[in-house]
């Protein structure tokens, strides 16, 4: 953690669960002293408890960020305990799914600058992918903190606007099961013609893992990826003439598949 102003002023999270804690290992990983953290869970966990963080005490008088890590029912109960902070100096970042800017600021006041996030699961292992959208009053350096706070459990990408949160929630922040569902499908469809379930999972988890770090680590079009692996007339065609019809293969089932998703990643943003 290169930010100065972080490790002086502070930083309070508030929730430590699965994406808090992780988020946290990275941080201290990276360098940020434990005594700049102060963390507020009701139920803290063990290695928790070993980190040597401000746990559950007074706030910092004045962090530079809140990182608002709850889930999203228990936002409104939550989020009060922070009211002292807002209006003023520190940066809230929200990680709370469906929870809008609008919500935030109706909380806080329109004048707290806030960042929403969408990480995903990845995020645990550090290889997570997060998009962010700030309010009117975040400036670019706020931005560039949320970014440095959240590189640390994998890549940032900035959004245009807040409405296409819902496509990324479709996208990355359900994706990750989309992806354990092919590989169930691919060690059921291998088991199917003959191998053992234990060999079809292995195979299965192996090669959608090594094929998306490939697609990751080189930068190449998937669709270049594609083709390179695919010779004329042969088994991998046969295989993609399946994937690829145009009315029953991949693309329409996964456009689909996010479309229902981000509509209703939408509606949870109008109950909430």
């Amino acid at each position: 953690m290169q930010d100065t102003d972080i490790a002086r002023r502070g930083l309070l999270l508030l929730g430590c669960g699965r994406m808090g804690s992780a988020m946290l290992e990275g941080w201290l990983s990276r360098g940020l002293p434990a005594e700049a953290v102060w963390a507020l869970d009701p139920h803290p966990s063990d290695w928790l408890q070993a980190q040597d963080v401000h746990l559950d005490g007074d706030l910092p008088v004045d962090p530079a960020i809140a990182l608002v890590a709850v889930k999203p029912q228990m936002m409104r109960d939550a989020l009060p305990t922070l009211t002292t902070l807002a209006g003023g100096r520190t940066l809230f970042v929200s990680v709370a799914a469906g929870i809008s800017i609008a919500t935030f600021e109706a909380l806080l006041g329109r004048q707290t600058p806030i960042v929403r996030a969408m990480p995903n699961t990845p995020a645990a292992i550090g290889r997570g992918i997060t998009a962010l959208v700030g309010n009117d009053q975040t400036t670019e350096m706020h931005m560039q903190q949320a970014e440095l706070l959240l590189s640390a459990v994998g890549e940032t990408v900035r959004l245009d606007t807040e409405d296409q949160m819902d496509a990324v929630t479709g996208t990355s922040g359900s994706g990750p099961a989309y992806v354990f569902h092919m590989i169930e499908a691919l060690a059921a469809a291998a088991e199917a013609e003959g191998l053992p379930s234990e060999l079809a999972l292995r195979l299965a988890r192996a090669t959608v893992a090594g094929a998306g770090a490939l697609a990751q680590e080189t930068g190449t079009d998937p669709a270049e990826l594609r083709r390179n692996v695919t010779s004329p007339n042969g088994t991998t065609q046969a295989g993609l003439d399946v994937l690829m019809d145009e009315e029953t293969g991949l693309r329409r089932l996964m456009h689909d598949t996010v479309a229902a998703a981000a509509r209703r990643s939408r509606e949870l943003g109008r109950d909430g």
